[in-house]
């Protein structure tokens, strides 16, 4: 979506249905709904068109004011294995961009299935500067700079071009990354430039493993921004004077929240849930959030607990606000949000349509549909995951469910 946006000036993007899907590819994992939501919070998209053809024609994207489709390098075919876009190719009308590397749908349904954990990162800084990682020296250093360039790529704005959100990494002792028993600052170092917070805009932190990052992640994000939105309301940032001003002095418009997002390192989220999670490394977790138009700066390895040592130094100063959703996916044993609360600035979402759909809900799904994923990953020459791997994972479940269950005895 991101090389699509920059090949214009606006986006389509358009959704196949649930039913279409099944009937061409195969079972879908989110519901229509939740791919909706996604495509509406993705910042390089200016519109999300559900229930788009499977098979793309020329009058459907001339309707829509579109020239060009845009599609990824690989052969995508109709449930008679044709070309799905035959008749856009036919008119020159067709454009190619390279499809994501590394990341995939069908590798993230094997890692589930296969409940591998080769996909984690010990440290993100040290796997960006070549220092590990697997191959040789040279091989992780050009893979170093790989990662770095897309997250460049990912904290874009809204063209695609220019600087957008700001990325931060921070780095501490494993204890005040993993639980409350230290209480330290850390350090923040820039990973890239981008917009930082505008005047008078209220500084919002948010944190999570974000893994899968789902409509769940999303909608709990939306409603941050709508809650900041609701206050603006209130104090009269959006009156007619006051957004002339904001024009007038610093040449553009800008909303009343600037929202920063923690995202926990790889082994701080398998500490707290155990089996293979997260099911996507943080490299993967933190692309998500950045290209989400909910988020204006990202900070990668963020502490699970957000002690007042760590807030009162963030690089933007102590937060107006910190925000927690209405559930969690993480079994613990004590409220990480004890600073925030004594800080007086800790707010909670309510309840919503997606607060249940989080990565535990998806692999539930995946393993319940199990025999079409498998059918869909033979199809695509992947390895089967077999009885015994799938028993396994059912294990792993069950055992980190006990394990839940203990941690909430001694709350």
């Amino acid at each position: 979506m991101l090389q699509a946006r920059r090949l214009g000036k606006e986006l389509l993007v358009g959704i196949h249905s649930d039913e279409a899907i099944l009937e061409n590819k195969g079972p879908t994992v989110m519901t229509l709904k939740e791919r909706v939501s996604a495509v509406d919070a993705c910042r390089w998209s200016t519109l999300s068109v559900p229930y788009a053809p499977y098979v793309t024609s020329l009058p459907w994207i001339s309707h829509y004011g579109c020239y060009y489709v845009v599609h990824g390098d690989d052969i995508t075919s109709d449930s008679t294995g044709e070309d799905c876009y035959r008749y856009v190719k036919a008119a020159g009308r067709f454009l190619v961009v390279k499809r994501t590397p590394g990341i995939s749908t069908t590798d993230l349904v094997g890692r589930m299935l296969l409940c591998t954990r080769t996909h984690f990162i010990k440290s993100l800084t040290r796997t960006i500067a070549g220092e590990e990682g697997v191959g040789s020296a040279e091989e992780r250093r050009r893979m170093g700079e790989d990662m770095m360039q897309r997250i460049k790529d990912y904290a874009t704005d809204e063209s695609g071009l220019q600087p957008g959100s700001e990325v931060w990494s921070w780095s501490g002792s494993k204890s005040a990354m993993e639980d409350d028993t230290a209480e330290e600052a850390g350090s923040c170092t820039k990973m890239a430039a981008g917009k930082g917070p505008r005047p008078h805009q209220r500084i919002v932190y948010v944190d999570g493993g974000f893994d899968l990052f789902s409509s769940g992640h999303i909608e709990f994000l939306r409603q941050v921004m709508k809650a900041e939105e609701t206050t603006g309301q209130r104090t009269g940032w959006y009156e007619s004077s006051a957004t002339k001003e904001r024009v007038s002095t610093y040449g553009e418009d800008f909303g009343p929240a600037y929202i920063v997002a923690g995202v926990h390192d790889d082994e701080v989220i398998n500490h707290w849930k155990g089996v293979n999670y997260p099911i996507m490394n943080i490299f993967e977790r933190g692309l998500c959030v950045l290209q989400c138009r909910y988020i204006h700066s990202v900070i990668f390895s963020a502490p699970f607990t957000p002690t007042k040592a760590y807030l009162t130094n963030l690089p933007y100063g102590t937060p107006n606000a910190v925000y927690h959703g209405p559930t969690s996916f993480m079994p613990l044993t004590y409220d990480p949000y004890t600073a925030p609360k004594d800080l007086g600035i800790y707010q909670e979402v309510g309840n919503h349509a997606f607060q249940n759909v989080n990565a535990g809900e998806i692999v539930q799904r995946i393993m319940k549909s199990r025999a079409m994923y498998e059918e869909r990953q033979r199809v695509k020459g992947e390895k089967a995951a077999g009885e015994e791997a799938v028993r396994r994972r059912e294990e792993l479940e069950k055992a980190a469910l006990e394990l839940e269950k203990q941690r909430a005895g001694h709350r």
